[in-house]
């Protein structure tokens, strides 16, 4: 029988984006409020237990992990965890081990990443002026971003720069932000803001569609469409003057779920089958339990049974509730 895990759209999932910790570094406008109330630590699972989870869905068919946070580099211990993984890379079981980062820890942990067998990163990077960047992210660390952002670099890694448009914000800087990253040989992939959590400011502020960003863009640069896939929901054009490549994530007005090859679980162990849902199962009483592979393969069959064939995202009435009520930093984005 056919172990690998499929959805009841035939949908084959193969990525499991892993958050290692809720907690973060800095406190992006879009993503969180200035005062979070975090996890306690308690209720995280271990390194060990992170370890056991990954295995299990490799066992299942996973090919790709993405480590995610909140922040993934601010979690004590989380080397260990990538280095225990690399050994799947190793005997083939898996094929790439990856992160989701904001880069303020990057300069300290880009050589050692490159050890563990991971070969590129994504960087959050939403403004490379001072002032914007300290208005978006409430913190001062810039100049800590674009020192890790060298570190991997020279570290070996391929970094792709993940940017979210935001309107009256960084939407105007998005030109020079792509010929900067293209000038540097890293891609750039942009994202809509997306309804989840509560924030201190109204997301009807905040969002741009990616189609007028597009549009923007058409007036200065050639984008040609290409068929381009990396394992995500992103769109690729080729730029020609700069001859780089610029992702698109368009949840609001493109729906990306027909090819959703992907789960989520949290550093708490619950499994979320899509980011727009709140739907979720307690993986780590099974980890935990008495027959933890029996039970974690029938939640993972249930799991398979409930993912929806899609999200609604919306942000068009001002004073809205988000769409789903826990922050993006508790599943990673």
């Amino acid at each position: 029988m056919d172990n690998n895990l499929t959805d009841s759209f035939g949908r084959q999932i193969t990525y499991l984006r892993l958050s290692v910790t809720d907690r973060c570094d800095l406190r992006c406008t879009y993503c969180m409020a200035e005062n979070m109330t975090f996890l306690p630590r308690k209720d995280l699972l271990t390194l060990e237990e992170l370890d056991e989870l990954c295995t299990s869905f490799i066992t299942r068919g996973i090919r790709k992990i993405r480590l995610t946070g909140g922040e993934p580099l601010v979690r004590r211990g989380v080397m260990s965890l990538i280095k225990g993984l690399s050994r799947h890379r190793e005997s083939g079981a898996l094929d790439e081990i990856t992160m989701t980062t904001n880069g303020t820890q990057l300069a300290n942990f880009a050589d050692e990443l490159k050890a563990c067998g991971v070969e590129r990163i994504n960087v959050s990077l939403d403004s490379r002026d001072p002032e914007t960047f300290l208005r978006l992210t409430r913190r001062a660390a810039l100049d800590d971003v674009m020192r890790g952002i060298d570190a991997a670099q020279e570290a070996g890694l391929n970094v792709k720069i993940n940017t979210v448009a935001l309107k009256g914000t960084n939407d105007a800087e998005i030109p020079d932000l792509m010929k900067w990253a293209h000038g540097r040989g890293m891609d750039m992939t942009l994202i809509e803001v997306m309804p989840l959590g509560e924030i201190d400011e109204d997301r009807v502020d905040q969002y741009i569609p990616l189609t007028a960003v597009r549009e923007s863009l058409e007036g200065q640069f050639t984008l040609i469409d290409t068929p381009l896939k990396t394992g995500g929901p992103a769109r690729y054009v080729k730029v020609a003057e700069t001859g780089g490549l610029l992702g698109m994530i368009t949840p609001l007005t493109n729906n990306f779920c027909a090819g959703c090859n992907r789960v989520r679980v949290t550093c708490t162990g619950q499994i979320y089958t899509c980011l727009g849902h709140g739907g979720k199962l307690d993986l780590r009483e099974a980890i935990r339990g008495d027959n933890p592979k029996e039970q974690l393969d029938a939640l993972l069959n249930l799991a398979m049974h409930q993912k929806p064939e899609k999200h609604n995202f919306d942000i068009s009435d001002r004073g809205a509730a988000p769409a789903v009520a826990r922050h993006m930093s508790v599943t990673g984005g």
